[in-house]
């Protein structure tokens, strides 16, 4: 799935995701981590996984979108 970085906390290494619907999903550490990121910048665009749907989707991956 792709998204939009919307915020991120280099302290923290935590954030928030615009989705394609303008759904504002955050994600934590782990899932920042797990994709072997140093730095996001607000804008870029991504790619995230996650677990369940909706208001219930849990983000476990975040990474770079590549073409």
């Amino acid at each position: 799935m792709q998204a939009t970085s919307y915020t991120y906390d280099p302290e923290t290494r935590s954030g928030s995701v615009l989705l394609d619907d303008g759904t504002l999903v955050e994600f934590g550490a782990p899932a920042f981590d797990a994709g072997g990121l140093l730095l996001l910048r607000p804008g870029q665009r991504v790619r995230i996984e996650g677990e369940g749907a909706g208001a219930e989707l849990r983000i476990t991956l975040v990474t770079l979108q590549t073409f």
